[in-house]
């Protein structure tokens, strides 16, 4: 699994969106389904995806799937 994909199967676990359509980078928190409740939903799912563990600045700037790998690269996680 590509890490586009991994970071695709966490936002469709985390946020129960649909699996089969492409989460485009300017979705973003407040979208349908993105509240605080399944921001730390995704949070974890994002973690578990890649083996990591996210300081708490990058979770509190976690605003968006195009913000997430700008984030994830700082953890050595290529797009």
């Amino acid at each position: 699994m590509t890490n586009i994909e991994k970071l695709n199967a966490a936002f469709v676990e985390a946020l129960d969106l649909d699996p089969n359509e492409s989460i485009r980078d300017s979705y973003s928190y407040g979208d349908p389904k993105w509240d605080s409740v399944a921001h730390m939903a995704l949070v974890v799912s994002i973690e578990a995806q890649f083996d990591i563990m996210m300081e708490t600045d990058d979770v509190i700037d976690l605003s968006s799937f195009g913000k997430g790998k700008e984030i994830l690269a700082k953890y050595g996680i290529n797009f």
